[in-house]
């Protein structure tokens, strides 16, 4: 089952590396990770081949995504003012 919603999934830090390799072989285009912990979001893009880490965003940066133009997002919303 392939996931054609171009938007990332976002998931919890633990237990993705099963989740990557699952959505990766689904056909997920671009997939992120947040740790809280870090503070920090782990983008994979597919670029003809398995998702791989395309950038790893810090607290104070903006998600972007080429599937979404347009399309930013200041992560401050998830992590809070640092």
């Amino acid at each position: 089952m392939q996931q054609d919603t171009p938007f990332p999934n976002f998931s919890p830090y633990t237990r993705n590396e099963h989740r990557l390799k699952l959505y990766s072989q689904q056909g997920v285009q671009e997939y992120g990770i947040v740790n809280k912990d870090l503070p920090q979001v782990q983008i994979y893009r597919r670029d003809n081949a398995p998702l791989t880490l395309a950038l790893t965003l810090q607290a104070n940066d903006t998600l972007t995504s080429p599937l979404l133009p347009g399309f930013s997002w200041a992560l401050s919303r998830i992590f809070g003012r640092r």
